[in-house]
């Protein structure tokens, strides 16, 4: 083969990883020079509030991480709230509590739906009523259950990601179906490279997040290249690429 011509394919290669990245910026969605310390971080009035939904409640929101890391990947966290109680609980995973030899996974009273400073929440799953009671103590043992309790790596994982995919893995019935731009969702958290898909629908292979292959009812398929995603989901019409997310219906 021509030097020319492995260098055409290798530039088609890269304009396929990059096009979703530089769409996210052309359109505004990432604001790189915000500041974290006064950056928006107040309830979008998603969720609905106790006096409103006093049932049980259940809900998994992704935002576009801070910073740069926004224009190639979200953070997702997950909400409950009993049947009865005045307040939501948020399981999320913060990497820079790693920083100061601190527990990574977070579970703390809060406002389910606040923005992920200055990037406002997608409504990933939404379960109340007597279906979310039954899945809340099942998500609460799946978080202590989570391997890497006191690890965090940006890329390829564990991360935030890695953790609500392993909630999701343990808790079937959520039946969750992240998005290809939860980078880490794809690291494997039971120490083999086959496992559930996050949603419980199919399965997956993955070399520790890197690279790998996802085949079920709920994601599709997914192709997993050095941990950008790129997918077709028949069932809804879409496609899956890098940095943008799902196109479709």
């Amino acid at each position: 083969m021509q030097i020319s011509t492995i260098r055409k394919r290798l530039s088609h290669v890269i304009v396929c990883f990059l096009i979703g990245p530089l769409l996210v910026v052309a359109c505004g969605k990432i604001n790189l020079s915000r500041d974290w310390r006064n950056a928006d971080r107040s309830s979008q009035n998603i969720a609905p509030t106790a006096d409103t939904e006093p049932k049980a409640v259940v809900q998994v929101y992704a935002a576009r991480a801070f910073s740069w890391r926004g224009i190639f990947a979200v953070h997702t966290w997950i909400a409950m709230k009993p049947s009865g109680a005045a307040r939501y609980t948020v399981h999320q995973v913060v990497g820079w509590r790693e920083w100061r030899q601190q527990r990574v996974v977070v579970s703390s009273e809060d406002e389910p739906d606040r923005s992920w400073y200055g990037n406002p929440p997608e409504l990933l799953a939404d379960i109340r009523g007597a279906r979310a009671a039954q899945l809340i103590p099942k998500i609460v043992r799946a978080t202590t259950t989570y391997p890497y309790q006191y690890s965090y790596t940006l890329w390829p994982g564990p991360n935030s990601n890695t953790f609500i995919a392993h909630v999701a893995r343990e808790v079937p019935e959520l039946k969750l179906e992240l998005p290809t731009t939860a980078i880490g969702k794809d690291y494997l958290s039971n120490g083999s490279f086959v496992g559930r898909a996050p949603s419980g629908t199919g399965w997956q292979l993955s070399l520790f997040g890197v690279a790998g292959i996802t085949l079920a009812r709920e994601e599709g398929l997914e192709l997993n290249l050095m941990s950008a995603n790129f997918g077709i989901d028949p069932l809804d019409f879409a496609i899956k690429l890098p940095g943008i997310g799902r196109l479709g219906f």
